[in-house]
């Protein structure tokens, strides 16, 4: 990685893969994008249904979803987008710590858009080197995705694959530029509350020099700290569309999973009420609409992306209780 720090920092300052010091830490921060890119300067996007985002994002914020469905079965991703459709504006399948071999991510948004979705897809550089991270993006570009997520990749070492072999030959911002010289319309990652926080606006700036057009953030607590993020972008010359995470807790083991997610801090509170909550998927429900309302109240943000995690076995169900959040925020309307 050239472009660090990553978003796995400990507060201490220690690495989440190894117990040592993260050496970005030691350098002047932000690390200057020297490379090719602006988004802004890049073509223009190439697909009908990044267009499409892009038309909603002039308009409204953009409610996206996250998309649960069964790793390696093509049947459950129909049907989890006949739960989903009409209610959300795109939905985003990436890399999920706990199911890390998955359909590739051309074929997953081939898939997706054969049942209707606008595909937003996550792109990680830990599996795959250039040449197959090329071959990725053209993919994608060929099947029409809305939007892809260019994130370097949690290493092998977490998540349910430590057997495998990391790759790395590229990370996040140097795949930014290959995504938009494409005319993709293209997203990334940024952890607020992740070491060094105040770099952390500035990193926005450089990752969308890079070819980023929109940041999709870690929970990062209340809304004064969204707010405050936001102005930590602002201040460093971002103006990339923020869109905040918003978690959606329906049963104790979307709580456990969402607690162990690395630099995310919930909002006060969060899973205090989930727990005492003798409905927990109707307080789920609840807590994430009053929390995307509120994000939604804060000047700068454009949108949110409303996920979590969904127990073998009931991915649709899950995904009903996503389709009620992003509805009632006015996902899927004109």
């Amino acid at each position: 990685m050239a472009y660090g720090p990553c978003g796995g920092v400990n507060a201490d300052g220690t690495c989440e893969v190894a117990p040592s010091r993260c050496v970005f830490l030691g350098e002047t921060l932000p690390i200057s994008w020297t490379g090719p890119g602006d988004a802004a300067h890049g073509p223009a996007v190439g697909t009908a249904a990044g267009t499409e985002v892009l038309d909603i994002l002039a308009r409204r914020p953009l409610i996206m979803t996250g998309f649960p469905a069964r790793a390696m079965d093509s049947g459950d991703v129909a049907r989890t987008a006949d739960v989903l459709r009409g209610s959300t504006d795109a939905v985003l399948s990436g890399d999920a710590g706990h199911s890390r071999t998955q359909f590739p991510p051309a074929y997953r948004a081939a898939l997706m858009a054969r049942s209707g979705m606008r595909a937003w897809i996550g792109l990680n550089a830990r599996d795959r080197n250039r040449v197959a991270l090329e071959g990725e993006l053209a993919a994608l570009r060929d099947t029409g995705v809305a939007g892809v997520h260019c994130v370097t990749g949690d290493h092998t070492r977490t998540g349910d694959r430590p057997d495998a072999q990391p790759v790395f030959d590229l990370e996040s911002t140097t795949l930014l530029p290959l995504a938009s010289k494409l005319g993709l319309l293209t997203s990334f990652a940024e952890s607020p509350d992740a070491p060094p926080v105040a770099a952390r606006g500035a990193r926005v700036r450089e990752k969308e020099r890079a070819g980023g057009r929109l940041c999709l953030t870690q929970y990062c607590g209340d809304a004064e700290d969204v707010a405050r993020f936001v102005e930590r972008c602002v201040e460093a010359g971002a103006r990339a569309p923020l869109l905040p995470g918003v978690p959606l807790v329906v049963d104790r083991d979307g709580a456990e999973l969402l607690a162990s997610f690395h630099a995310a801090t919930l909002p006060t509170g969060y899973l205090q009420r989930l727990f005492a909550a003798r409905d927990m998927r109707r307080e789920g429900i609840r807590l994430a609409l009053s929390y995307a309302r509120s994000l939604l109240d804060v000047p700068g943000v454009r949108g949110v992306v409303i996920a979590g995690g969904a127990r073998d076995g009931e991915e649709q169900s899950y995904a009903r209780a996503l389709a009620t959040v992003a509805a009632e925020l006015g996902g899927g309307s004109p």
